[in-house]
């Protein structure tokens, strides 16, 4: 690879690098797997940048993390221990929230975080893409290898599914 394929996939590639890492997250559930897996995929993707043709460099490299994320979930074995992921160690500081402020809102990552464990991989993927990473239905069509109405769908029964879940969301009595 030359230095100036090189400039130019750290240009294009690396400002994905949180989105990747999310996505594996979310597959693979265990925080140390998900490394590898963005570790592979930026290693193919490496390899394989002369065939990107530039069009949409998320969804390209986001695609290569899914197929690596299934590869490697299909290679360990079922009974493997995981590892709890913790938000808190990857939010950014609550700043000047108070505690009890902060401890609800962890509370309710973590009631979303289980709720989202509890999801199908193939609706838990596409809700990971569209609502954490803010992928559009085209590019996670894209991601996935699914047509745009599978997408759609797959999102409508992921949110229901989420809501059934979730339960009702009653504001608290102050």
């Amino acid at each position: 690879m030359e230095p100036s394929d090189l400039a130019r996939f750290e240009e294009t590639v690396l400002p994905f690098l949180d989105d990747a890492y999310t996505l594996a997250r979310y597959l693979v559930r265990d925080e140390h797997d998900a490394q590898d897996v963005v570790q592979e995929a930026f290693l193919r993707a490496l390899k394989y940048f002369r065939t990107f043709r530039g069009e949409e460099p998320r969804a390209w490299l986001l695609a290569i993390v899914r197929n690596r994320a299934h590869t490697w979930r299909h290679g360990r074995r079922a009974d493997t221990v995981t590892t709890e992921f913790d938000e808190e160690v990857h939010s950014g500081d609550a700043g000047g929230e108070d505690a009890e402020a902060r401890v609800r809102r962890g509370e309710a990552k973590e009631t979303v975080r289980r709720a989202l464990e509890k999801l199908a991989p193939e609706f838990r993927e596409v809700i990971v893409l569209r609502e954490v990473n803010g992928l559009s239905y085209k590019e996670i069509a894209q991601v996935t290898g699914s047509p745009v109405g599978t997408v759609m769908s797959r999102l409508a029964r992921a949110r229901a599914r989420l809501a059934e879940l979730l339960g009702p969301i009653t504001p608290e009595a102050g």
